[in-house]
């Protein structure tokens, strides 16, 4: 059974592009996870500053071992200036954290369509 698995990150306003830059430099390192089936970064298009992060797996277990994995640390540090949307340059120097806070939330597919 497919599971959602959303972060919802809220950045600055002034911010956006910078965190959609820091995901593109990371694209395909979550490709080869067990049980990883796809991922979308969605940019707010009105006044809001919450970018969401729609990841789906096949299962939870899928979903816990790549989050304990080393690839998950790697790219989610926080606190040492590591990771994706917190904060490393291309080069891997300590760069300034992008994300105010953020979220996860959970679901499981319950109905829609599929494309064709």
């Amino acid at each position: 059974m497919t599971v959602v698995k959303i972060n919802a990150i809220t950045v600055p306003a002034d911010s956006g592009d910078e965190l959609a830059r820091r995901f593109a430099a990371r694209a395909g390192a979550v490709d080869n996870q067990e049980g990883f089936e796809g991922f979308e970064l969605l940019q707010p298009t009105d006044e809001r500053t919450t970018w969401l992060v729609v990841t789906r797996w096949r299962d939870d277990e899928a979903f816990e071992a790549w989050r304990n994995s080393p690839a998950f640390e790697h790219g989610h540090a926080r606190g040492r200036g590591e990771g994706h949307a917190h904060g490393q340059t291309d080069a891997g120097e300590s760069a300034k954290p992008v994300a105010v806070s953020s979220e996860l939330w959970s679901f499981q597919l319950a109905g829609g369509s599929r494309p064709g």
